[in-house]
């Protein structure tokens, strides 16, 4: 059971039977990924995943690279961040979800997958800031 614990004014931290910690960072492998290289496309499903787990979205950038069509990208929130690095001509993803608060980072994970239909998925979780307080 993950709960949030507000320690000081505005000051929120995520506490479970692990302990307290700042918040859940995700490191997903996309393997066999589909529509990678598309800044169109990866964008829309960033953002879809933003949205699916409770963030709010400040800021987008994303790049487009040449020759093999790579895109890379960032959405910076206001519960932390959501990134990617594609490697279409690998059909391969790497996305980092680091996000705080209420926000759900597993929820964007599933909207990522239905976005770029990988063949297969690994999540790695990491908690931040462990024993912060």
């Amino acid at each position: 059971m993950q709960s949030n614990e507000c320690v000081a004014a505005n000051v929120y931290v995520l506490s479970d039977q692990q302990g307290v910690y700042a918040g859940k960072h995700l490191l997903v492998d996309f393997y066999g990924a589909k529509n990678i290289d598309s800044v169109e496309h990866v964008s829309q499903a960033l953002v879809a995943g933003v949205k699916a787990a409770g963030a709010t979205l400040l800021h987008q950038y994303f790049h487009y690279f040449t020759p093999n069509g790579g895109v890379s990208g960032v959405c910076v929130l206001a519960e932390s961040h959501v990134s990617i690095h594609s490697w279409p001509e690998l059909n391969y993803a790497a996305v980092d979800i680091f996000m705080c608060g209420d926000a759900d980072p597993h929820r964007a994970v599933e909207v990522l997958k239905q976005s770029f239909l990988p063949s297969s998925v690994l999540v790695d979780e990491v908690r931040r800031g462990k024993n912060i307080i």
